[in-house]
């Protein structure tokens, strides 16, 4: 509990007026707990943070290493329904 109170402050430094920045750290914040995993809710935050950036033609703002993190992530969650798919 104390963890998820000295994270919670850290909220009022986001950019809520952003949509780009604001949604990504709502996604991260809401999948934590709902997903019980820590890298689940970061692997959101990576993923939408990249795809609402090149969705609104701001691809090149976002650092090439921003990239690969989040196609590593989409390939993480890809892995249980290609598992499930096959098996």
């Amino acid at each position: 509990m104390i963890v998820g109170a000295l994270m919670l402050r850290q909220i009022t430094e986001i950019d809520l007026v952003d949509f780009r920045v604001a949604f990504p750290a709502f996604l991260t914040i809401v999948v934590m707990p709902f997903t019980y995993s820590i890298a689940n809710g970061i692997g959101a935050g990576f993923i939408s943070y990249v795809v609402l950036n090149a969705a609104t033609g701001r691809a090149r703002a976002v650092h090439p290493l921003m990239w690969v993190v989040a196609a590593a992530f989409a390939g993480y969650f890809a892995v249980g329904p290609i598992q499930a798919l096959l098996g």
